[in-house]
């Protein structure tokens, strides 16, 4: 008889968690899985499928006004929020099922309840006691909610996915990459937004040629920046609206307000106490290259452990765990030249060093910047442009860090980030045939150094 019923447990059905009950199970190991609230986690549910959705459908209202030019007749068209979100739930929906036949095709036991750790072998589910050799914690992150006197009143990133309505007004709370997106969708969808930021400039960890460039782009498209901004308090106002105090003194009406500050690791009230793990001073559970506890048959990756809180590096990361520990052959992550994007509008995409980073790390660098109107918009008549960098460090040639900001960075970039992982140089740039006319071929046109 087995010493526990299962091999493996894994708490979270989020990419990560799925990804790395999957291919344990394709090793053979017998796994079982447990999610409290819904499949496919943050990213299908309440983060990066539905958002690009809404970057979609925030984005058609400037391309009617762009197709005049080209010969359209001015669209008297009309938006219309529940059609959207009756077609993004519906889209939600079949992707929760395509994760169920995904976990029911490998064989995976799937558990829907809150798990609570009892010990390092043992996992209870309502009434249920499972016991495995291993158990992965895979449960993700959380929204931060603000501490100031009202702000019971906010909405988070997850409830702006179903709102009953679009209010006339929103506040965006916070400078880091979801609310500078969230900024662009509903500007894009109508509504009078306003962004609050308690720094200088927001998107701190990125290049600063995509702050700043990201900055000049929402202005242009009608958000209103607060920086150096932060709210005291909000008061719900008795007939509709809240009325929201800053720190200055200012007072700003509006009708919602989002918070987007920051995400915490998922970790309250699943026992953990009841194990001795090390932990960071924000609830993360530390692990090593393997992505073992301080209890040996405890495991944990993804946005639970506040390395990188991205989707595909969860991905990437249960891959190594299963190839580690079922598959027979050890693997270990690497977190060098992580591409990201930003979709806002027009979007960010980054692979490499920021400037700032390159020059911490390397004596002489040198920089290509390309500004410039796209082509689309000498017809179209948008002041909208684009940037795109190169960070090059001059001894080695070796292109250090890529940069870009205009329609589909994401797809231009992913691309050159696998340059990026096979060291790419700047000669290499130079001796490739650019396609034209292309955006993406400003990449390896490149040829005069704009600062060292």
């Amino acid at each position: 008889m087995a010493a526990y019923e299962y091999d493996l447990i894994v708490i979270g059905a989020g990419s990560g968690g799925v990804r790395a009950a999957r291919m344990s199970a394709s090793f053979g190991a017998k796994v079982a899985i447990v999610e409290k609230q819904y499949l496919g986690g943050t990213c299908v549910n309440v983060g990066c499928v539905p958002k690009k959705l809404f970057v979609y459908a925030s984005h058609f209202s400037e391309d009617f006004h762009n197709s005049v030019r080209f010969g359209w007749s001015e669209a008297n068209s009309e938006f219309d929020w529940p059609t959207l979100l009756r077609n993004k739930n519906s889209e939600i929906a079949r992707l929760n099922d395509v994760y169920k036949n995904l976990l029911d095709n490998a064989g995976v036991d799937c558990y829907d309840g809150k798990a609570e750790i009892i010990d390092a072998h043992t996992v209870r589910v309502a009434e249920h006691l499972i016991t495995s050799e291993k158990i992965l914690i895979a449960t993700g992150g959380k929204p931060v909610i603000p501490s100031f006197p009202g702000s019971e009143y906010v909405i988070t990133s997850d409830d702006a996915f179903y709102l009953d309505s679009l209010p006339p007004r929103c506040l965006i709370i916070g400078g880091g990459y979801i609310a500078v997106e969230f900024a662009g969708i509903l500007n894009g969808l109508g509504v009078q937004t306003k962004m609050s930021y308690r720094g200088d400039l927001f998107l701190r960890d990125f290049d600063i040629d995509i702050r700043v460039t990201v900055k000049d782009e929402l202005l242009k498209k009608g958000v209103d920046l607060k920086f150096e901004s932060e709210v005291e308090s909000i008061q719900k106002n008795s007939e509709s609206g809240f009325t929201v105090r800053f720190v200055s003194g200012e007072i700003l009406e509006t009708d919602l307000i989002l918070s987007a500050i920051g995400r915490v690791p998922a970790v309250a009230d699943m026992g953990l106490d009841n194990l001795e793990l090390g932990r960071k001073t924000n609830g993360a559970i530390e692990v090593d290259e393997h992505f073992c506890t301080t209890e040996k048959s405890v495991f944990a990756l993804g946005d639970v452990t506040d390395r990188y809180q991205l989707t595909p590096v969860a991905i990437e990361e249960a891959m190594c765990f299963s190839s580690t520990q079922f598959g027979g052959k050890t693997k270990l992550m690497s977190y060098e030249n992580i591409p990201t994007a930003i979709f806002c509008q027009p979007n960010a995409a980054t692979v490499g060093l920021t400037e700032a980073q390159a020059r911490e790390k390397y004596e002489d660098i040198e920089i290509y910047i390309e500004r410039f109107r796209p082509m689309k918009h000498t017809i179209s008549g948008s002041d909208e442009k684009y940037m795109m960098k190169l960070i090059v460090d001059k001894a080695s040639d070796q292109i250090l860090g890529v940069h870009m900001v205009g329609a589909d960075a994401g797809e231009i970039i992913q691309g050159l980030a696998v340059a990026m992982k096979m060291g790419v140089t700047k000669s290499v740039f130079d001796d490739t045939v650019g396609i034209h006319p292309t955006t993406a071929e400003e990449f390896v046109t490149m040829r005069n150094v704009s600062r060292n």
